[in-house]
């Protein structure tokens, strides 16, 4: 059955008013309330929605953990365990940054697909390529399947990191979803913290490379059991009922029995309404209407992308993988002993990572997206400036490099880190979410690659202390882009995000 406008008018609105068959942009009263009553959620209804997406960044972050220990295993003689362990640094730079062009190839499929399909067919089919990843990479007889098995596991990334946001930010009750969307983020860094451990574990053991991969295999299919087990994106259903593509009562029951599961037995009576109310807002904003791809570079959708296009940008150059490329030589000046405790001082920094993370989950739905975003920046600005220093002139007293480097891992853990990929996830137009977080993945894997391209020759061109003083001049700008561009989207709406903040 194809859409009907009349008949849409009718299921949306049927509770605020009669109006013409124009439907809902003819009301005189604004839909978008100044204010909204807090939504109804039961707390253990809520989890499942975010758990199971959550899991695909947890297998972002084993990826980093392990594959820095994999490197070490495979290219040991004796431990490798194979007769290809002669790779040379090229090669290397292929096993490690596989993922990478993965996860940039999972991004453009994701801006093909990801409204065809939806969210959670997205997310299962992430879960998928991640249990191939692991398994041909565990087995690989030779390189090239080896590399074949890290690009398989990264365009599970790309797609993860593209539908897990946009899943539970469409999903989550609005006062907890800077929460939940940080949980992610935090899901990230605990999968990075147990790939160092995992791979500290193997890394002294004959083929223990293998074992690094092949630990991780059982997370894959518990992801993809759970999300076929979860609804589909409520949100999702109603866009495809409002632009005719399925049959709208159809569609709109279904979106009905998922916001029951998805807020569980105390909205069973409301959810209807609820529905109803949510179809009301989008057609109100514009979301019946097909959306073109020159869309995205237009009005209000323009904006959301410098916003989310900004905010990751700003995540890979404003010094992050760099820092931390830098992180083990600057605490072995302190006194930590070399090589044999790299992977000790990646747990430790990882940990630190995990409780500012818990930090910027626990406060961010009371204090905010912006404060949070200016305070944690201002900080990498004094920290970068701390390290710059420090390779300039106090690189006798390492305490400083110390002193710097954690203050900036924990404010980039309670800004940056998190609320980057929050705000993309809530920014976008419906109608434009999937491919404008495509977008914004894209933006973000390929200034990572070409920031950590780019490192190794800008500091044996400028210097290490200048690098990083041009790192923190980067993050000043930062502020101001943060200070004038970025909105406050703390317990709005998906839809009065769209309506006020656009």
């Amino acid at each position: 059955m194809g859409f009907d406008s009349e008949k849409q008018t009718i299921y949306s609105v049927e509770q605020v008013g009669n109006s013409s068959s124009d439907g809902i942009c003819a009301l005189k009263e604004p839909l978008i309330k100044e204010n909204h009553s807090p939504e109804n959620y039961s707390v253990l209804a809520a989890i499942p929605p975010f758990l199971f997406p959550a899991l695909g960044a947890l297998l972002f972050g084993y990826e980093i953990g392990a594959t820095s220990c994999a490197t070490i295993s495979i290219k040991s003689p004796t431990l490798s365990g194979i007769s290809w362990y002669n790779l040379s640094s090229v090669d290397v730079g292929i096993v490690t940054s596989g993922s990478l062009y993965g996860a940039l190839i999972g991004s453009i499929v994701a801006f093909t697909v990801a409204d065809t399909i939806g969210r959670r067919k997205e997310l299962i089919l992430a879960a998928f390529l991640y249990l191939v990843g692991a398994i041909v990479t565990a087995l690989a007889p030779v390189f090239s399947v080896l590399i074949i098995g890290r690009v398989m596991y990264g365009i599970g990334i790309g797609l993860t990191m593209h539908a897990a946001p946009m899943y539970i930010a469409e999903t989550a009750p609005s006062q907890i979803r800077g929460r939940m969307i940080s949980l992610k983020e935090f899901s990230t860094v605990l999968g990075m913290v147990g790939g160092y451990g995992i791979g500290s574990l193997w890394v002294t053991v004959i083929s223990g490379w293998r074992y690094m991969y092949a630990t991780i295999i059982p997370v894959p299919v518990i992801m993809g059991i759970g999300m076929c087990w979860l609804p589909a994106s409520p949100r999702w259903l109603l866009l495809r009922a409002l632009q005719g593509k399925g049959n709208v009562e159809n569609l709109q029951q279904a979106a009905i029995r998922s916001l029951r599961r998805l807020r569980g037995p105390v909205i069973v009576d409301s959810a209807a309404e609820q529905i109803n109310e949510i179809l009301a807002e989008l057609s109100f904003v514009g979301e019946d209407k097909e959306a073109t791809f020159g869309e995205l570079f237009q009005g209000k959708c323009l904006k959301a992308l410098t916003i989310a296009g900004g905010l990751v940008l700003l995540q890979q150059i404003t010094g992050q993988p760099s820092v931390l490329y830098y992180a083990p030589s600057i605490l072995q000046t302190a006194g930590f002993s070399a090589a044999a405790d790299a992977t000790r001082i990646s747990i430790l920094l990882g940990l630190l990572k995990l409780v500012m993370t818990g930090v910027a989950v626990i406060v961010i739905d009371r204090l905010g997206r912006r404060p949070l975003l200016l305070g944690g920046v201002s900080g990498m600005v004094i920290s970068l400036f701390l390290l710059g220093s420090y390779y300039i002139f106090y690189n006798t007293v390492p305490a400083v490099a110390v002193a710097a480097l954690l203050l900036y891992v924990g404010c980039y853990q309670i800004s940056f880190g998190p609320i980057g990929w929050l705000m993309i996830s809530e920014i976008f137009p419906l109608k434009l979410r999937g491919r404008g977080i495509s977008i914004a993945v894209l933006v973000n894997f390929g200034s990572n690659a070409l920031v950590t391209f780019a490192f190794s020759p800008l500091k044996e061109m400028l210097g290490a202390g200048v690098l990083f003083c041009g790192f923190g001049v980067i993050c000043v700008l930062s502020l101001f882009f943060i200070y004038f561009i970025v909105p406050e989207t703390k317990g709005l709406t998906l839809e009065e995000i769209e309506a006020k903040c656009l």
